[in-house]
């Protein structure tokens, strides 16, 4: 528990300051930076001096707007590099890559965003939010399914509590009871899939990292530039996505999840993924 005797205010103010910089929201100018921290604009005027002089805010050419400055993506970078999971997982994906001839990425959790810490290109040319970095919604997502490891009803309403559940695709979850239905169901199965429930025309396999405490870590997956994967495809994709999480969950000293229950068999007469050419 926190004592917010120690808290420092203006430290605080810069902070929030630079979270209010978004994918949506790249540029902003101080009066909309006061108005949505309902702060004074001479206080964040002298905030916005002091984040410029360090780096880590610009101004945008002759204009009002500032954006994020090269500081934070040099901290951003630093952490990324310094990430133990990172650093085990970075092989790990790239053998996946290999194998699967697919784009291959390592994703955490951060609160109801997933967050793309690590990715390798495939063969294919596949322009997605998945980038490093990228932020995508828990909610929406095979990825952030994944990450929430079977959370029980009541942690997972207070996880959304105050947020609503936007809708992207008709495959998004509309209710915390429909989005708790499919996160055990991915739990129990051991893996998640996507066919262009996000993102239209890219599909998606995860499978969970799971670290010493039994808990999930991460996610490892795969995405396909299709919004559909042939049966023959899925059932390789699968057993490839699970494997490199479960390398993956022994590497950091976690216990490899158990193999996928309903796992799809490899269909006997193809092996399609491991011999066509990239489309």
């Amino acid at each position: 528990m926190t004592d917010d005797r120690y808290n420092v205010p203006g430290l605080q103010r810069g902070l929030q300051m630079l979270a209010e910089f978004r994918r949506d929201s790249r540029e902003l100018t101080g009066a909309e930076l006061a108005r949505r921290l309902d702060l004074p604009r001479a206080s964040v005027f002298r905030i916005l001096q002091t984040l410029e002089q360090m780096g880590f805010v610009e101004r945008v050419g002759d204009t009002s707007h500032y954006r994020l400055g090269i500081a934070v993506l040099r901290l951003g970078f630093e952490f990324l590099a310094s990430m133990e999971l990172t650093e085990f997982g970075r092989p790990v994906i790239d053998e996946l890559s290999a194998a699967s001839g697919q784009s291959s990425q390592l994703v955490v959790r951060d609160a109801t965003e997933v967050v793309v810490v690590a990715k390798i290109a495939g063969a294919t040319s596949l322009v997605s939010a998945m980038q490093v970095g990228g932020r995508l919604p828990v909610h929406a997502t095979a990825l952030g399914r994944v990450l929430l490891g079977g959370m029980p009803m009541e942690a997972l309403s207070n996880l959304y509590a105050g947020k609503t559940l936007a809708a992207f695709t008709a495959q998004t979850p509309k209710t915390l009871v429909e989005l708790h239905r499919r996160v055990a169901e991915d739990a129990e199965r051991g893996y998640a899939i996507s066919q262009g429930g996000f993102e239209s025309g890219v599909s998606t396999v995860a499978a969970p990292v799971i670290d010493e405490h039994g808990a999930v870590a991460a996610a490892v997956s795969v995405t396909i530039p299709s919004s559909h994967i042939p049966p023959e495809q899925q059932a390789r994709l699968v057993a490839l996505v699970v494997e490199a999480a479960a390398k993956l969950s022994r590497r950091i000293g976690g216990g490899a999840p158990a193999l996928p229950r309903h796992q799809p068999q490899p269909h006997r007469s193809s092996n399609l993924l491991a011999q066509a050419q990239p489309a």
